[in-house]
């Protein structure tokens, strides 16, 4: 499953990408996620919770930077296994920010997302729409979240 969108963060790009390169900005921003913890630098462990209908699921993931061009783009691949390999998912991610007419930034990210298990069966559709929902949350909270922390909040 494909899915590709972008959204506006009222911030440079320099400070854009610095919010997207710290985990701890990343996991607070992202829908569910209940702990991150930095590997190493390009490796990140976090534990996410997501409800897809009437089944919820915590998955262990694993989030690997491949390749990042700063402060421009990053190539990520994102692998999760819910308990008991009930469900897996794999997304392959590629996140580019450009300088927005506004002084702010244009966010876009392309990502293909694998998912198989118990959350698979509610097919694309569902899960399409799901992704999106959580994409713009995750937008709209990286917009605060960067905001915040340039009037010292």
């Amino acid at each position: 499953m494909k899915i590709a969108d972008s959204f506006v963060v009222a911030a440079p790009v320099e400070r854009t990408w610095r919010a997207i390169r710290d985990p701890q900005v990343v996991g607070a921003c992202l829908p569910g996620c209940e702990e991150i913890e930095a590997v190493s630098p390009t490796l990140y462990r976090a534990r996410i919770g997501v409800k897809l209908g009437p089944i919820a699921a915590k998955f262990a993931a694993e989030v690997e930077v491949l390749e990042e061009e700063p402060p421009v783009r990053v190539v990520t691949v994102t692998r999760g296994e819910e308990g008991g390999r009930a469900s897996n998912l794999r997304s392959d991610n590629i996140l580019t920010l450009e300088p927005a007419d506004d002084g702010g930034t244009l966010v876009s990210y392309e990502a293909d997302m694998t998912v198989t298990g118990r959350l698979a069966k509610f097919g694309f559709g569902v899960m399409k729409k799901k992704a999106q929902s959580l994409a713009s949350e995750f937008a709209g909270n990286l917009e605060a979240r960067v905001n915040e922390a340039a009037s010292g909040g």
